[in-house]
């Protein structure tokens, strides 16, 4: 996070907004939080289980999280300014920052309702030594847009150089250059307005019994897609990013770290 933290700062973006349960605020604050305002503003909001739109209540059982659209959602209230969401554990590089930043300061209209950007990481960029992943197969047009994302299970490099999953029909053209979400989206305020009112849709198609179902950034972004209300534009990037989708992969990522260290891309202490 730290990491994340300091290249986005230093693509241009100036503040942080922590998404976080309130039960743990003031240990975040402690360990994190106080750290991290020395480098950058620092807002917090909170994700509660029953922080739901009038008329709605949380079904009987639900100990899940609703996902992370209402996470973004959350926002709605301090973020007035173009913004992009990433996972808090993830490493990303620092050119996706970049690209993003200066994607959103163009104003680029891209001609509908929704403008929207995201880091199009190479598949081959995010693999796992250690097991498959699940990642968001993205089909690209010749304008950089994307036109669907398949969320894929089971990827992992063949011995053959190939890459095998579980989709059959993305099996028939996956490539190891593929683009792949890895869940860093850009937007702009009007989209958590529309987040306001698609929650609640969304809330109202929850089945009785239903203590799983996830409103999940991915399937909203390609609703807006499928119904032609958004362009989101595919910044592609060639960083490696890094994860801990396994315990083993934790070897991994702090030797990556080292030799990034090494390489002179990061300072020893940042």
């Amino acid at each position: 996070m730290d990491y994340s933290i300091h290249d986005a700062k230093e693509a241009g973006f100036n503040k942080v907004v922590f998404i976080i349960r309130k039960d743990i605020f003031k240990e975040f604050e402690e360990i994190i939080g106080n750290r991290i305002k020395e480098q950058i503003d620092v807002e917090y909001v909170f994700q509660e289980l029953d922080d739901l739109p009038e008329g709605f209540e949380v079904p009987e059982g639900r100990t899940k999280p609703w996902g992370r659209g209402q996470e973004v959602l959350c926002c709605k209230d301090v973020v007035k300014e173009p913004f992009v969401i990433i996972n808090a554990d993830d490493y990303y590089g620092k050119e996706a920052f970049v690209k993003l930043h200066d994607f959103l300061v163009s104003g680029e209209d891209l001609g509908r309702e929704f403008t929207m950007g995201m880091g199009g990481f190479i598949l081959k960029n995010t693999l796992s030594d250690n097991g498959t992943v699940t990642r968001g197969v993205s089909v690209v047009d010749e304008n950089g847009l994307l036109s669907q994302v398949h969320e894929t299970t089971g990827i992992e490099m063949g011995e053959d150089g190939q890459i095998k999953c579980h989709n059959e029909e993305v099996q028939e053209w996956i490539s190891p250059e593929d683009k792949v979400s890895m869940n860093m989206w850009a937007g702009y305020p009007e989209f958590l307005d529309f987040l306001a009112e698609d929650f609640k849709d969304f809330l109202a198609n929850v089945e009785e019994g239903d203590l799983k179902s996830e409103y999940l950034l991915p399937n909203i972004v390609d609703k807006l897609l499928k119904e032609g209300r958004a362009n989101v534009k595919v910044l592609e990037t060639q960083d490696r990013w890094f994860g801990v989708t396994y315990k083993e992969d934790k070897e991994t990522v702090q030797e990556a770290f080292r030799g990034l260290i090494a390489d002179g891309v990061y300072a020893e202490k940042l």
